[in-house]
């Protein structure tokens, strides 16, 4: 799990959105951007999607990984963040109707691009991660003309970091007591950085 997709056979975008004119331009939430890979969707969130994100966020290992998530997490958290207006282009990672996971972009005004991702404990070791993030990665590059992509993990989230490198980014930096956790302790964190041209 995260803080902050060439994926085998045809990959398919559906835009309904103005192409902004420069990177840093946000775009609304609410617009409606959908991105496959053959029975891979990631699409907007909505309302239906709430009980299946709380069940996902019951799981230890989402929490022991996301240090800002509300614990418990309980459906109105749920549905706060469905509703929420300010957390960028956020997509749930669907396959074959069921919801898997969620995988996000925010971008700085600096025309940067930060990404952060979970995938439900049911869904993990059968490459859909990769498979969503580098759907993202080219909707950054290629839609929104990014200059650079970020993604940070816990030095410790190896799963996540091979996620990661998977799709090209390169490890980047330690940044040291980077994050506070629940019970107090501060943690490092490890940076991972892909460029225009560097997407696998």
């Amino acid at each position: 799990m995260v803080l902050g997709g060439q994926p085998p056979g045809r990959v398919g975008r559906r835009r309904i959105f103005e192409r902004p004119p420069r990177a840093g331009v946000r775009l609304s939430r609410l617009a409606s951007v959908e991105l496959r890979d053959g029975d891979l969707t990631l699409r907007p969130f909505t309302l239906d999607d709430v009980p299946a994100i709380t069940k996902a966020c019951q799981d230890p290992e989402i929490q022991h990984w996301i240090p800002v998530l509300p614990r418990p997490y309980t459906e109105a958290d749920a549905r706060s963040f469905v509703t929420a207006e300010d957390l960028g282009h956020q997509f749930a990672i669907v396959e074959q109707g069921g919801l898997i996971g969620s995988i996000g972009l925010r971008v700085n005004e600096f025309g940067t691009g930060h990404i952060g991702y979970w995938c439900a404990k049911e869904a993990r070791g059968r490459g859909l991660t990769p498979r969503a993030l580098r759907l993202v990665v080219r909707f950054g590059l290629e839609e929104l003309g990014l200059g650079r992509l970020e993604l940070i993990t816990d030095p410790d989230n190896v799963a996540s970091q091979r996620v990661a490198e998977k799709v090209g980014f390169t490890r980047e930096a330690v940044l040291r007591s980077h994050l506070l956790h629940p019970d107090g302790r501060r943690r490092d964190s490890v940076m991972f950085s892909l460029l225009p041209g560097e997407l696998r």
